[in-house]
């Protein structure tokens, strides 16, 4: 099996990688290292059955040798990184959305996209099912990650629907674990590292927004499940546990025995006030289910943010 992961120097791409590495498949990983890092990739930069191009995917993909998979998950996912560089977000999602899908069609490979929990917005309903159309401001600060992963499903099932590409896409909640970047803002490690330096776990608002945080290994078993699978649709990948930001930080509080205080901060502008997956559908059509408790995940993400900060 051949496969092309775009934004594979990334924190979910590097584990894709690992996993397709170990079933022996020839990998090719794109990046244009942005926001992912080289060291990432350094665990497979000695594997004959692994490629790195440093490219971006807003540019032209020349690849010789035939396709089994394209995976694109290349993007800016953080609200600090897609901030800092919000017309590169947007040409991942629009541009780089339509070379991937271009180069699958090409290649006559099956072809994923990883959507967010993002397109459902500031949801009026919870759990969010698939079938809902979302709450999202088009304009407002956190659209050009918003309407780029929007734009790009779109862009997905219209190549669906017109040349009978064999595509899906997912929907991630919150994913969380190793090679994450501490330092993006994401809310795990910020506490997580907040806590280890003793510093103020500073909370948005109130801390009584919701999340619903997914352990990578699940999130990378459900992506490949509905990579293998033959069901060309969208499908919510999370983990229905449901818990406060306040509560997250009291349990990493606890977890790292940190004497840490907390400290509320103003709510950022378009904050969702809650996440929550609808897995129906992946239960049932893809037989996935999430695994890792969220004390058990914290705990190796803990473990990993220590060895980083050393």
């Amino acid at each position: 099996m051949n496969v092309l992961i775009t934004g594979g120097a990334g924190f979910i791409g590097s584990h894709l990688i690992d996993e397709f590495i170990s079933r022996k498949y020839n990998v090719i990983a794109i990046d244009n290292l942005l926001t992912g890092t080289k060291k990432n990739l350094d665990p497979f930069l000695k594997c004959e059955n692994f490629t790195f191009l440093n490219l971006d995917v807003q540019n032209h993909i020349e690849i010789s040798q035939d396709l089994d998979y394209v995976l694109h998950l290349a993007s800016a996912a953080s609200p600090k990184a897609y901030t800092e560089h919000p017309i590169n977000t947007l040409k991942a999602g629009s541009i780089g959305t339509i070379n991937t899908l271009g180069l699958a069609k090409a290649k006559n490979a099956k072809y994923l996209f990883t959507s967010t929990s993002e397109v459902y917005g500031d949801p009026k309903i919870s759990p969010q099912p698939e079938t809902y159309w979302g709450n999202v401001n088009p304009n407002g600060v956190r659209s050009m990650y918003d309407e780029a992963k929007r734009f790009a499903e779109a862009a997905v099932a219209s190549y669906n629907r017109i040349y009978n590409l064999d595509t899906r896409i997912v929907r991630l909640f919150n994913t969380y674990g190793p090679n994450m970047k501490i330092n993006d803002g994401r809310v795990v490690t910020n506490f997580i590292s907040q806590a280890l330096r003793g510093q103020d776990i500073t909370i948005y608002g109130k801390g009584d927004q919701t999340r619903s945080f997914c352990y990578v290994d699940d999130t990378v078993s459900g992506i490949i499940k509905a990579m293998e699978s033959d069901s060309p649709e969208v499908f919510n990948i999370g983990n229905p546990n449901e818990i406060t930001i306040l509560q997250l930080a009291e349990k990493i509080i606890s977890l790292t025995n940190s004497n840490s205080s907390i400290k509320f901060v103003d709510l950022p502008e378009d904050d969702p006030m809650q996440r929550n997956p609808d897995i129906t559908k992946a239960n049932v059509k893809l037989r996935w289910f999430p695994e890792v408790l969220l004390e058990d995940g914290l705990m190796k993400t803990i473990a990993w943010v220590k060895k980083s900060m050393n």
